[in-house]
This record gives structure tokens, C-alpha cells and sequence, in this order.
């Protein structure tokens, strides 16, 4: 069977992830920065370059993203790539079409709804673009990065950047803003997680299939993540079977859906959240190498 197609650009994916930019960009232009919100990662670093020196972050996103993917396209695989590309493009455009257009709700200065409000818009932004395969690209990119080189769980490299992008936020406001901030980064991290089902835990998977061989293959091709065969006995039919067991990160499942579906739609699965990963192909002991990025 050809793997050479597999993991195909989903025309829903991409709907999704350009929804689910919309909700985001929205946030930061009529919640954040008009309440004067700092916010984490490299949107946190967009905020911090419009207030020292008034540029757009519609195109400080884009600028700032080109050097991150130039670096990390080895990491994503085919398919991340194209849409963490697309993702960073289309925030880039909501970033700019709400600049031009403005919907800010009427909180009449009440920061603490302001607060809560960007968390909830923010988380199920980016959950829903999480949730079908994406990224708004920044520091999801650089954590992968770590977590291919040097066995750096991607949840630890992320809460680590959103630290010190807030700490550098405190540049342009007060330490009360920051306090609201908070509170709306903590609402953002619940809503993401139940919106994509989980942020950054493990997903293990189990698959019955009759094609083992196609989809292990093609699993460790395009994501470079190993598998194993388990041996098992059909309860009623007594046909022995081998069954592909994969750990993968949360943003790699659709993908692993996508390769299933392509060799083996018939395929019975099971998919379980992985609470911690040590070992060889996943985290820590992956072979060291000299240099970060080569």
C-alpha cells in the first residue's frame, strides 16, 4: 500500500483552524490590548513591540514567526507544517481585519469580567485550532524543538516562555493588569484543555487493524514516534492478531486519525491520555545531540 499520501490536508482542518484564529485575534484586539492585557508566548511578544513602539501585530506575527519556522520546519512533519503555516497566517489576517473593524463588548472597565472573558474567547480560540491538527506557530514550534532535542516535555517549554513573556510584559503595565492577566491565563489554560480534550498529556494509542505493518510504518514516517506490535487473540474468532501501540503528543492525533483513516478505515481504536512518557522516541532519553538544532 502507498503511504506516500497519507495525512492529507483536511479542507475542515483548515476551516477550523481559521475559525478558531478568528476567536483568538479577536481577544487580543478587543479584550487584551483595549484593556490593557499582556498575554504569553509570542502574542504576549506582539503586544510588548505595539506598546513600546506602536507596530502592528498583524505583522510582528507574521515577522517573528518566519525565523521560528525556518528552524523548526524539520520537527513539524509535512502536514504540521502546512498548518502551522496556514495557522500563522490566519491570525495574522484576524489580527488586522479586527484592527480595521472592532467589536469590543461593552465591560464599561470592569477588569476582572475583562479577565475572565479573554481567557474563555482565547482558550476556545486556540482549542479548537489545537483540537483539528494546528498551531498559531510561536512558541508551540520552539517547544517542539526542545521536546525533539532534548526530551523537554512541550507543556513544561510553553508554561516556562508564558513566564517570562508576562515578567517582560510588566515593561508597559502595572503589576494590577498583570494580576487580571493571570487570572485570564489561568481561565485560558482550563478552556483550552477542555476544548481540545486535554492539553499537554500524552495520548497513547491501540489499534486493531489488518494492515499493522502500513500504519506502524507510516506513523514513525511522518511523525518520527515509535511503535509497538502487541500479540492478541480475538475473543470470538480466535484469529491471532498483532496490534500497533503509538504514544504521540495531543497536537499529533489528528494526524494519527488521518493515517488510520487513509489505510484502514475499518480499523478498530482506542485512544488513552497518557499522563506521563519516559523512554526512548518520546521524551528524556532521546539521543543528546551536539548542536540544538542540527
Amino acid at each position: 500500500m502507498d503511504n506516500t499520501n497519507l495525512a492529507r490536508i483536511s479542507i475542515k482542518d483548515i476551516i477550523m483552524i481559521t475559525i478558531g484564529t478568528g476567536f483568538y485575534g479577536w481577544s487580543l484586539i478587543n479584550i487584551n490590548i483595549t484593556n490593557q492585557l499582556a498575554e504569553g508566548g509570542l502574542s504576549g511578544i506582539t503586544l510588548i513591540l505595539l506598546a513600546l513602539f506602536n507596530w502592528n501585530p498583524a505583522y510582528t506575527n507574521l515577522i517573528l514567526n518566519i525565523p521560528l519556522l525556518i528552524i523548526g520546519y524539520r520537527v513539524l512533519g509535512r502536514r504540521s507544517l502546512i498548518y502551522t503555516i496556514w495557522g500563522i497566517i490566519s491570525l495574522s489576517f484576524w489580527l488586522y481585519v479586527w484592527q480595521k473593524f472592532p467589536m469590543p463588548p461593552a465591560l464599561h472597565h470592569d477588569m476582572l469580567i475583562a479577565g475572565l472573558l479573554a481567557g474563555i474567547m482565547s482558550g476556545i480560540g486556540l482549542g479548537v485550532v489545537f483540537r483539528f491538527g494546528g498551531t498559531s506557530g510561536g512558541t508551540d514550534v520552539i517547544a517542539r524543538i526542545m521536546e525533539q532535542k532534548l526530551g523537554i516535555q512541550i507543556g513544561r517549554t510553553m508554561f516556562a516562555l508564558d513566564v517570562v513573556v508576562l515578567l517582560m510584559s510588566l515593561i508597559y503595565i502595572d503589576v494590577i493588569h498583570m494580576m487580571y492577566t493571570l487570572i485570564a491565563s489561568f481561565v485560558f489554560a482550563q478552556v483550552v484543555g477542555l476544548t481540545q480534550q486535554g492539553a499537554y498529556t500524552a495520548r497513547s494509542f491501540m489499534i486493531f487493524t489488518d494492515y499493522p505493518e502500513e500504519i506502524s510504518h507510516a506513523i514513525m514516517h511522518e511523525l518520527e514516534r515509535g511503535t509497538s506490535f502487541l500479540k492478541s487473540e480475538g475473543g470470538y474468532s480466535h484469529r491471532d492478531q498483532r496490534v500497533v501501540y503509538a504514544v504521540v503528543d495531543p497536537s499529533e492525533v489528528s494526524t494519527v486519525q488521518h493515517i488510520i483513516q487513509e489505510i484502514d478505515p475499518k480499523a478498530f481504536v482506542s485512544i488513552f491520555t497518557a499522563q506521563e512518557q519516559l523512554g526512548e522516541g518520546f521524551s528524556y532519553l532521546r539521543p543528546k545531540k551536539k548542536f540544538i538544532f542540527f
